[in-house]
């Protein structure tokens, strides 16, 4: 089965008072998804507005990823095709076994 489309993600910065704000849109042509990001320059730094403007794109589309993510394993566990458990990637593991 061949199947082809394109989706087209827009990230719209704004910059105020030394602070980012990005949003990154993702327009499926069914949903539309939007992941949220912000950087703040410390006052005590030079201020870039370029490093800004990549951390907090960096931040919306890692939301835009982690809403993309949990839609498909929400589209999984409908068809009935239950997907491991998440992982956070930090933190202890959990340790059922009793502690120490």
């Amino acid at each position: 089965m061949s199947h082809a489309e394109e989706w087209k993600v827009g990230v719209y910065l704004i910059e105020e008072d030394g602070a980012t704000e990005a949003r990154a849109v993702l327009e499926t042509g069914k949903d539309t998804l939007v992941g949220r990001g912000r950087a703040r320059c410390n006052p005590q730094d030079v201020e870039v507005p370029a490093i800004g403007d990549e951390l907090a794109a960096s931040r919306a589309m890692r939301d835009l990823a982690g809403q993309l993510s949990r839609a498909a394993d929400k589209d999984l566990a409908a068809l009935g095709a239950v997907p491991e458990a998440p992982r956070t990637g930090y933190g202890w593991p959990d340790d059922s076994g009793g502690g120490r």
